[in-house]
């Protein structure tokens, strides 16, 4: 590969064909930083929304650091992996009191903070600050296997050997350019599959499209999705339903939901809605009637989720982490996903 030429050819291209995202059209560190922990396991297409919402709300790193752990993950609900938003709170509280609000130019600070991580870190150092820092995501990973020809799966474990091509080719100035246009050729040239050689810039300089091995580096992996069937139990009480809080660690932590759990083996779901509610919060199901069925996915997880309109006795009390909820205000709490799935289908009913 000719370094220099791989360089040229891809800043060029991506001058020319660089598509108009809204955390481009800025400098800003928080703003960049944003952006960079969403588009961390999330398409592009997902985020926009998200981060217009998100900089609406919080416009800088001191709204962010002001804001209760509720407030942040409610703008949070939907893009999951929700220990990302949860390390954005801490770092912004942390750079508030300890650097004035602003985000330090300095690699072994950064890495200090919660989530700054080697990608967030040389993200923000090269897209903010301009600092040649190189980085590594899955696109980049994905572009440099094909272009070296490197086969096998697409784990860290190549990373090394791409590192070390990318601190050649990487330009002094104007490195944040360059990372981003990396990432912008595997986004939409050089994809997972289908890739798209012809109108590729770098095509001459690719190992893997010279040898036609392409289409199977990296070698694709086969995702086994956990399937799980839960129940879901809306307890109502003149009106209100009632929610209560995950715990603070773990799956999930800190996140709303209706009470519920794992359907075992051999039960039905009436069953386990009744001996869930009874083992959560002390009580027992008086009435009970099935109102729907929702699929939802957690990660590497299939919930199939049995939901049931419930009564108890006796009522289950309000603490901390137990509340009793008007509908219109269910909108209201940090939920996952599937939790959510249900408040918007009760809206309608």
């Amino acid at each position: 590969m000719n370094d220099s030429v791989f360089r040229e050819k891809l800043l060029l291209w991506y001058k020319k064909n660089a598509r108009k995202l809204p955390w481009r059209r800025t400098r800003d560190p928080y703003k960049i930083w944003i952006s960079e922990v969403m588009l961390q396991q999330t398409t592009v297409k997902a985020v926009i929304p998200y981060y217009q919402s998100w900089i609406k709300q919080f416009p800088d790193i001191h709204s962010v650091s002001r804001a209760s752990s509720e407030t942040v993950l409610k703008a949070w609900q939907g893009l999951g992996y929700y220990q990302r938003v949860r390390n954005i709170h801490k770092s912004a509280r942390m750079i508030c009191e300890r650097y004035n609000g602003r985000i330090p130019a300095d690699k072994e600070i950064l890495r200090r903070l919660p989530g700054f991580g080697p990608y967030t870190t040389g993200a923000v150092l090269s897209m903010a600050f301009d600092q040649p820092e190189v980085i590594i995501d899955a696109n980049i990973r994905r572009v440099l296997m094909r272009v070296l020809d490197i086969t096998g799966y697409a784990d860290s474990k190549h990373d090394p050997r791409i590192l070390k091509v990318l601190k050649k080719i990487l330009p002094l100035k104007a490195s944040g350019c360059f990372n981003q246009a990396l990432m912008e050729l595997g986004a939409v040239i050089c994809r997972s599959s289908c890739p798209l050689c012809l109108p590729c810039p770098v095509s001459r300089e690719c190992r893997a499209y010279r040898k036609g091995t392409q289409e199977i580096i990296p070698q694709p992996k086969t995702k086994t999705l956990i399937r799980q069937h839960a129940v879901v139990a809306l307890i109502k009480h003149r009106k209100k339903y009632f929610i209560q809080k995950r715990p603070s660690k773990g799956l999930l932590a800190d996140l709303w939901e209706f009470p519920g759990g794992k359907i075992e083996p051999g039960e039905t779901s009436r069953q386990a809605l009744v001996r869930e509610v009874r083992e959560e919060l002390k009580v027992e199901i008086e009435k009970a009637r099935h109102m729907m069925n929702l699929t939802h996915y957690y990660t590497c997880y299939k919930v199939h989720l049995s939901v049931w309109l419930c009564s108890a006795c006796p009522l289950p009390g309000e603490d901390r982490t137990h509340r009793w909820v008007r509908q219109k205000e269910l909108s209201d709490y940090a939920m996952p996903s599937g939790s959510a799935k249900i408040v918007e289908r009760i809206k309608v009913l």
